[in-house]
């Protein structure tokens, strides 16, 4: 049922996916009081916007957003790249890319879950060779969809298990380049506490590892979603430092900051597992204390 909805939806015009996105925003602001409390108790905790008012519009916006991204997954899933690929726009900073490649020590770039994450490393990988990491997700043919909806031109998917940090770091060494979601929680006793916008949040060390031990050169790409369905923007930046999941989310911040509106502020970024949030308090169990 699922990937004959993602080919029914490529057949349609990216304007339209975006529009029918913003009504299931929409009616998802309407029925999901928890997620709408999470992404403003997110907003103000950020720092980007001044008063309640303020964060309860950029709330209704992110909802907008998170509406026309899981549309326009499916639509990506079902399409093939000869059809997605004139959908980028514009392309901002691939100089970067070209030093990096010329470094040969790989490349690492960051998609946090802002704008369409799905469109960046498919542009890639219609070039050039990417292993990305993923979370299988527990139904099986969901499984299947997503990996032949991802696995298109020359992506390969890294599921993210006991293997994960053999297979990216295989694929930096050949100086090819990796992609991971660096703001997602990891599992327990893969992260550690850094601020996240002035808040602690269990934060992966994964990327900070990679980069340290390859010397690869680290991107943020950003699929920025231009409006009323003319396509996307790629925005790629070059990240200095993430040697340690401070510097990590120090950066993610700054892209962040650059165009909120198109950040996923419900996701619980702030979530504590179990075995993270005995480690905190083991840590300093004053500070954390309540």
């Amino acid at each position: 049922m699922l990937s004959f909805l993602c080919t029914l939806l490529s057949q349609c015009p990216l304007f339209l996916i975006h529009a029918a996105g913003k009504l299931v925003g929409r009616v998802s602001w309407w029925l999901d009081a928890k997620s709408n409390r999470i992404a403003i108790e997110n907003i103000q905790q950020s720092g980007l916007c001044q008063g309640t008012p303020a964060a309860l519009d950029l709330a209704k916006k992110s909802k907008l957003s998170a509406g026309q991204s899981l549309l326009e997954t499916f639509f990506i899933w079902g399409a093939s790249l000869d059809r997605l690929l004139p959908l980028i726009r514009h392309i901002s900073g691939w100089s970067t890319v070209e030093d990096a490649q010329r470094a040969g020590k790989g490349i690492i770039f960051l998609t946090p879950h802002q704008g369409c994450f799905e469109i960046t490393s498919l542009y890639y990988g219609s070039q050039h060779p990417i292993t990305v990491l993923y979370r299988p997700p527990k139904l099986s043919w969901l499984h299947n969809v997503m990996q032949h909806g991802r696995q298109k031109g020359q992506v390969m998917l890294a599921p993210a298990n006991e293997k994960k940090k053999k297979m990216l770091l295989q694929a930096l060494k050949r100086g090819e380049a990796i992609g991971i979601l660096p703001d997602q929680i990891p599992r327990q006793g893969e992260g550690e506490w850094a601020d996240f916008f002035g808040k602690p949040a269990y934060t992966m060390g994964l990327a900070s590892k990679l980069a340290t031990k390859s010397g690869a050169t680290v991107i943020m790409a950003f699929g920025e979603r231009l409006a009323d369905g003319q396509g996307y923007h790629l925005h790629l930046t070059k990240v200095d430092d993430i040697r340690t999941p401070a510097l990590l989310n120090r950066a993610i911040e700054q892209q962040v900051a650059a165009c909120p509106s198109q950040y996923l502020w419900q996701y619980n970024r702030y979530k504590q597992r179990r075995y993270a949030l005995h480690k905190l308090t083991a840590t300093d169990p004053e500070k954390h204390a309540g």
